[in-house]
């Protein structure tokens, strides 16, 4: 594959810092303004799928409940216009529902980014574009997977208060 453009090494690296940060804060820019009712768990992209076991495969084979506490949440930069997911802020079933639409925004979001990696072997050797989607893998596939498992979780809390009402 032919790279379009050829910069020195030094404004090559430079361009892959800048493009990171530009396709991540125009990204999140644009998807705090999608309105929630775009976000539905029950979305082919967001629903479970039978291999996820109910959201069981997270905890048996990504041992999920050993590092997601040490995955940064976004909605503290992102103020006001954030929905912290680090930490219950409510027990009802509204908030349930709207923690578990979060989710899916924050997916969406990762994958988004993932999309973007392809991109970089337009400027860069086809080694360093490779680098950039597996830097992109390593970067999004856990918060991705933190959202699956939390939707499940929220699922199983709102049948369960759907239950008690």
């Amino acid at each position: 594959m032919m790279r379009l453009v050829h910069l020195p090494t030094f404004w090559t690296i430079v361009l892959d810092f800048v493009a990171w940060f530009i396709i991540h804060i125009g990204v999140v820019a644009i998807m705090i303004r999608i309105p929630t009712k775009h976000f539905n768990p029950n979305h082919w992209l967001y629903r479970g799928r039978k291999w996820e076991r109910d959201g069981d495969i997270y905890q048996d084979v990504f041992k999920i409940k050993k590092w997601k506490k040490h995955l940064p949440d976004g909605a503290r930069i992102l103020g006001r216009f954030g929905f912290s997911k680090k930490q219950l802020r409510g027990k009802s079933t509204g908030y349930f529902e709207a923690f578990s639409i979060e989710t899916c925004r924050a997916e969406g979001t990762h994958w988004i980014f993932i999309l973007f990696a392809p991109f970089f072997f337009l400027w860069n050797p086809p080694w360093v574009g490779l680098f950039m989607i597996f830097y992109a893998l390593v970067e999004n596939v856990p918060f991705i997977v933190a959202q699956r498992y939390n939707r499940y979780r929220f699922k199983r809390l709102l049948e369960q208060n759907k239950l008690k009402f």
